[in-house]
């Protein structure tokens, strides 16, 4: 039975439900760079299906060490148990981490990710017998779908029905250039009126307001302010971590490092669902105690699965390899000249680029998920790419492996919507 003759009415597709929606595409194969459809049509995926399959899809390294694991242990519970590719992954992870990192912490995807990472800063103080209540956040993050990730992130447009029952949030605009005073000096009045308690961030990119990149200087600032006053700061990297930044993880582009990082997406190279919260050894301490009720009471039933600690381990083994770390290189290049190609077309405006993400605005209006910004998916799905446009913004986020032809056929897309819309 063909996917497209299956009765698609029981699936509830997320951001494809409403009326103006088009039918999903039904896709079979995948392998390195490209996704296959059952119709035979093949797409280039210039996303790596929403910043996960970096090394390309099915790596044959990342499979043959999985293949490996699922014949040894294939799921034990993380409460009381431990195992090799737990202890492997933590030591590979926290070796290319910011060095101020030294506890892992296993969730299962995102959202969960931050989710911990936002208890562990309320707990924190809370264990420190200080009541803070209030957390801190950029205006147009985006954190994740759970409540607490929800409560931090500032798109209205995914949080509309849930705002009455979120967490108490203050919000400052991404530093620039020219508002950094403006900021510091609002961060400073928030920190006068409430006790805060963390500072949740996406480190200089933040991806689902449309990859926009900030100033690094004015995060500094930022995070400067943070710790003079001993709220914890929580670097969001799921997005951005794992090498889309040219660095492996973003905040590495910084002097001041935050107290948790939380990870996902390409840590597990695509192949199956895993997070991890790190953190200092300063907030593991403040959990460390012979009160129960001091402890960390969050856990996940599949934490640090094993066959998705094999997954992450291969796709770090491949990270730092030279081919990838080169490849991240050249796709910066290619991107960078096209930028320079196009920087004078009148349809592309705020043109950018960070390691391998590349963004542009469309100097046309159209809503998020509006039809015109359907086109805009459909024309790019018509040309043999995948890409999913955030309203006017159109950005690529490639697999680490695509080839130049690859992009080619991307950049060409691209430049015949500018042509278009």
């Amino acid at each position: 039975m063909s996917i497209s003759s299956i009765d698609q009415a029981h699936i509830w597709h997320p951001l494809t439900q409403h009326k103006t929606s088009n039918a999903p595409t039904p896709i079979v194969r995948a392998e390195g760079a490209m996704l296959y459809a059952e119709d035979g049509t093949a797409y280039i995926d210039g996303i790596a299906s929403w910043y996960t399959a970096m090394y390309g899809h099915c790596n044959p390294y990342i499979i043959e060490q999985v293949t490996a694991q699922m014949k040894t242990l294939d799921q034990i519970v993380f409460t009381g148990f431990t195992h090799a590719p737990a202890t492997t992954l933590a030591q590979k992870v926290l070796e290319i981490l910011p060095n101020n990192q030294q506890k892992i912490f296993f969730n299962d995807n995102g959202s969960t990710a931050v989710e911990a990472g936002i208890k562990m800063a309320l707990q924190y103080h809370h264990n420190k017998g200080n009541t803070r209540n209030t957390l801190i956040a950029f205006e147009n993050g985006f954190h994740g779908d759970t409540f607490g990730a929800m409560s931090v992130s500032g798109l209205s447009v995914y949080n509309g029905p849930f705002e009455e029952y979120f967490l108490q949030v203050e919000r400052i605009p991404t530093p620039t250039k020219e508002n950094l005073p403006h900021v510091l000096q609002l961060l400073e009045t928030i920190i006068a009126k409430h006790p805060c308690a963390g500072f949740v961030y996406e480190p200089l990119v933040q991806g689902a307001a449309g990859m926009q990149i900030y100033d690094a200087i004015g995060l500094e600032a930022i995070l400067k302010v943070c710790k003079e006053n001993d709220i914890i700061t929580i670097a969001d990297e799921v997005m951005t971590g794992f090498g889309k930044t040219g660095k492996h993880f973003a905040s590495l582009y910084l002097e001041t490092y935050p107290d948790i990082i939380c990870l996902s997406k390409a840590l597990t190279a695509g192949l199956v669902p895993m997070s991890l919260t790190t953190c200092t050894q300063v907030v593991y301490d403040a959990f460390l105690d012979d009160t129960v009720a001091k402890g960390f009471f969050h856990a996940h039933t599949y934490s640090a699965n094993p066959i998705a600690c094999a997954a992450a381990i291969a796709g770090i083994d491949l990270l730092i390899s030279d081919d990838i770390q080169l490849q991240i290189q050249h796709i910066h290049k290619r991107h960078s000249a096209f930028a320079k190609a196009i920087k004078t077309h009148p349809k592309a405006i705020n043109i950018r680029v960070k390691g391998v993400i590349f963004a542009l605005e469309l100097h046309t209006e159209m809503e998020r998920y509006g039809n015109v910004r359907n086109q805009l998916f459909k024309h790019f799905m018509d040309h043999g790419v995948c890409l999913r446009p955030l309203g006017n913004t159109i950005y690529i986020l490639p697999p680490f492996v695509i080839s130049d032809a690859q992009l080619d056929q991307i950049y060409k897309a691209i430049e015949e919507a500018l042509e278009i819309f």
